[in-house]
């Protein structure tokens, strides 16, 4: 299995579908989520590389409507435990410390089916969000 892609390009399905991946999607849109956390288990199982810098992602809905492209600006892989503040402040969802990011993250990924320690690898992914709307207007003269 691969993720799947709109125009050759990767989607980016951010949380579960639903409330949660509609509102993550809105902090993305309004520019306030600027990076996501991902497990490269993940990867593993869906035979997939990691988002590199460079690469653009097209945003979907839980219908796979395109809401915009956004462009990988950094990945770092580090531990679950040395997650900092700064990358989970740049996920833009009100964490109010780093203990509130690890329960909310070991919370959904348990919920994923996913146990993770503080050991567990964890990619984190900065993005930039080129444009709202697909395919962006600001980029479609450059084979979008």
């Amino acid at each position: 299995m691969t993720f799947p892609t709109i125009d050759g390009l990767r989607t980016m399905e951010l949380g579960s579908p639903g409330g949660l991946r509609a509102s993550l999607n809105d902090c993305v849109l309004t520019g306030t989520k600027r990076a996501t956390a991902g497990l490269p288990s993940e990867y593993i199982t869906e035979n997939e590389p990691w988002e590199h810098v460079g690469e653009r992602l097209v945003l979907v809905d839980d219908d796979m409507k395109p809401l915009g492209v956004i462009v990988v600006t950094r990945v770092e892989e580090t531990t679950f435990a040395e997650v900092t503040w700064a990358f989970a402040q740049a996920e833009g969802e009100g964490f109010v410390d780093l203990e509130d990011w690890r329960r909310a993250h070991r919370d959904y990924w348990a919920a994923e089916g996913e146990q993770v320690t503080d050991d567990t690898p964890v990619l984190c992914i900065y993005f930039e969000l080129l444009a709202g709307g697909y395919p962006p207007r600001d980029h479609q003269s450059d084979g979008l």
